[in-house]
Formats: C-alpha cells, structure tokens, sequence
C-alpha cells in the first residue's frame, strides 16, 4: 500500500523549516519533502523522504503519485520577489507552471484516493499595487478584493496562482461531458513580511527588516534600501506556520474564501531601527533607498485586513510587536550569533 503522507514543496526555505518540524513533532504526520537544494540536515530525520528535486519535473511529480498517498500539499516553493524582477520569464515558469504541476498532481491524487486533496498555498501582499504613495498613505486597512494589480513579475505570479487556484476548485473542466469535481479544496493566505530568527532572508523586497536585525546581530554593516518612513504589514514565522495550520484544519464550510489576508503587526522601517540599535546599540545600519525597490514596496498596503480569517476560522497571532521583538527575535537572533 501506498504511505499516507504530507507533502512539501520548498521545502528547505524559511516556512518549510518552520512547517516540518511543527508536523513533524506535534502532528505525527509523515513529510514527503521536495526542494531543488539539499536540505539542511537537521530537518532530514524528521521526514519520510526528501526528494531533491524541480517542480518542474513533471515525471519526478509522477512518480510521486505512484508511489504515495498525498492528503495535503504544502505548496511553498518559488522565486520570491527581488530575484524574480532579474529573470522574469524564469520566475514564471516556476512559480506559475510549476504551481500548475502541483495541481495536476493534486487532481491525480483526489483521483486515485476518491477524496479532496488539500492545497496550501503561500501567496503575499505582492499582489497589490496602490497606485501612488498618497493613496496607500490615504488608505485604511487594503482587505482581499482592492488594489489587485500587481506591479512585479512575483506578484503576477501569485495572483494568477490564486486565480489557477479558484478555478480547479470551483470550475475545473466545466464544460466536460463526464465532468466531476477536480477534488481540489484549495486554501491560500497572503501572507505580510515574514521574520525568521532561524534562517536568514532570501531575496524578498521587505526583507529589509530581518536583513536589518540579522546583520546587526552578525556585527555588518547594513545599507537599508527603504526610506525611514516606510511602512508594512509583518508577521513572525511561528505565526505564519500557525496560519498554514490553523487554515488546514478548519472546516470548509466554515470558510466564505478562497484566499485570505493575515498580519500580526505593522512598523515603519524606522521603527524596526530603533528596535534594533535599542538590542544591538554597536549596530551599523544606515537608510540608503534604492529608487526600485522602494518603489514596489510604495504599492504594498501599509497594513491589510484580516477579518475574514478571524470570522471564518478563528486566526489570532500569538504574536504582537513587542512579543515578537523581545519575547522572540531578540534573544534568538542574539544566541544563534553568540
């Protein structure tokens, strides 16, 4: 018989560290682990198997179809936002056709088991676009429906994924004569800026908080390349590995959405500096805006509406501002470092 299993996708990035330790020593879950780089092997034990591997090997997804029961698909790899603007084209082949593999595989595997497939999906505040800086300093909480017109590749990418989402939930081969439900149940969050004090960023356009407090911790020079005054949702990696979670186990029913907001809380970049000179007072870090970057993040919403998550399935970050610095990040950037 095939083995039951979770499977995850990118899995050596900053969520897929959180996620696999969670599952694997609270949930008692066996975890198929997929990424194109090794994974770190302190992760290792706690999988079924790790597969190094692309999303875009359409006879490696195969293969795992054959080979296992697939319940749940943490669909977490990508090309984040930074490193997507240098090679568009290649950001959109992974992020979006290999998000389209991964829903063939999720088809097959409702196929085969004669029940849904969950679908987790990781999508981001990348897919707003506020026209001008006075409109997002004009606006109250952004919620799921404003402002969606992105203005990186990433964004695009995963607005479409959400989009690709929808559509083999609800219309999947609709016109088909022996047409069934594709057995997708499929659930994504846009998730804010994320904090890791585990793994270090990797390449994301509001990755300038963690690069700040990182390399204050290593004893580098940090360039900030935002203004002081710029301002985005953010959320600590517990909480965003609680949402997954929490948004996995809740009851369809219960859920009036495809695709939600979450957040936790929203500083300027100023004030994550202050922040961090207050832990670290021998910190170089300088502001030194760079007129690209700064300007996707100026179409990214000062703060976004979470009520539709809270309504529908209970979401509450155990994590606000002051928990999150100095209950969290703090001490563990400063004994990873030590």
């Amino acid at each position: 018989m095939r083995k039951e299993v979770v499977l995850i996708t990118g899995a050596n990035g900053e969520i897929g560290h959180g996620l696999i330790s969670h599952i694997a020593e609270k949930e008692k879950t066996h975890v198929l682990a997929l990424d194109v780089m090794p994974l770190d092997e302190s992760l290792r034990p706690m999988c079924e198997r790790f597969i190094q591997g692309d999303i875009l090997d359409q006879m490696l997804l195969g293969r795992l179809v054959a080979e296992y029961e697939i319940r749940t698909i943490y669909h977490l790899a990508s090309i984040l936002s930074t490193k997507a603007e240098y090679n568009p084209e290649t950001a959109h082949k992974v992020n979006v056709e290999g998000t389209l593999n991964l829903l063939r595989l999720a088809v097959e595997q409702a196929t085969w088991q004669g029940k849904p497939v969950k679908f987790l999906y990781p999508s981001s505040i990348a897919v707003y676009g506020i026209p001008d800086l006075q409109t997002k300093n004009s606006s109250n909480k952004i919620n799921e429906e404003m402002w969606c017109q992105p203005t990186t590749m990433y964004g695009c990418n995963k607005l479409y994924c959400e989009q690709l989402g929808r559509y083999y939930t609800k219309y999947y081969r609709q016109l088909a004569a022996d047409r069934n439900s594709s057995g997708i149940d499929f659930r994504a969050l846009r998730f804010p800026g994320l904090i890791s004090a585990i793994t270090t960023p990797t390449g994301g356009t509001s990755d300038y908080g963690p690069e700040m407090l990182h390399h204050a911790a290593m004893g580098k020079k940090y360039r900030c390349f935002v203004r002081p005054d710029t301002r985005l949702p953010f959320m600590v990696m517990p909480d965003a590995i609680k949402a997954l979670l929490d948004l996995e186990k809740a009851d369809k029913g219960d859920l009036s959405k495809l695709v939600y907001n979450v957040t936790s809380f929203n500083p300027s970049a100023q004030e994550f500096y202050n922040i961090v000179i207050e832990a670290f007072p021998n910190a170089e870090i300088s502001f030194e805006p760079d007129i690209a970057r700064q300007g996707i993040v100026d179409t990214w919403p000062a703060d976004v509406d979470d009520t539709s998550a809270k309504n529908d399935w209970g979401w509450n970050p155990e994590f606000d501002q002051d928990r999150a610095f100095y209950e969290y990040l703090i001490p563990a950037v400063k004994a990873r470092y030590t």
